[in-house]
């Protein structure tokens, strides 16, 4: 590893996690907030530090993260993303696991927006005949 940390960007939905990782100890900060503190309940730090657990890295790096937009879930998907494409920077060998962990894939759903002469993106105004 050439610098004293490698950065990965993760987006899901309108979350935006710039993730820089670096050797430690396994230190996690999110928004300078520990993990448990930024994400109350577990199943957000587990989507959040999925990469970590399935690749059997936990410990070994200190995390530093910002993360903007959306609602906490999104951001916990778009921390896992940015994470799992620091790893594959930091050691390459780790792409083909990452990837059959479906972890290194883009999550392209998208709130679809509301249309005009609709109530909702899908749903109309109610239609009278009379």
């Amino acid at each position: 590893m050439s610098d004293a940390f490698i950065w990965g960007t993760g987006r899901r939905k309108t979350a935006v996690a710039r993730v820089r990782l670096s050797p430690g100890s396994g230190e996690f900060k999110v928004n300078g907030k520990a993990l448990g503190e930024y994400f109350p309940t577990v199943s957000m730090r587990n989507i959040a530090t999925g990469p970590l657990a399935k690749m059997e890295r936990t410990g070994k790096y200190d995390i530093l993260a910002n993360v903007t937009g959306g609602g906490p879930l999104g951001q916990a998907g778009a921390l896992s993303l940015g994470i799992a494409r620091a790893l594959k920077q930091v050691e390459g060998e780790l792409d083909a696991s990452l990837r059959d962990h479906g972890l290194l894939t883009r999550d392209a759903r998208m709130k679809e927006r509301k249309k005009y002469g609709q109530r909702g993106a899908r749903r109309r105004f109610q239609f009278s005949k009379r």
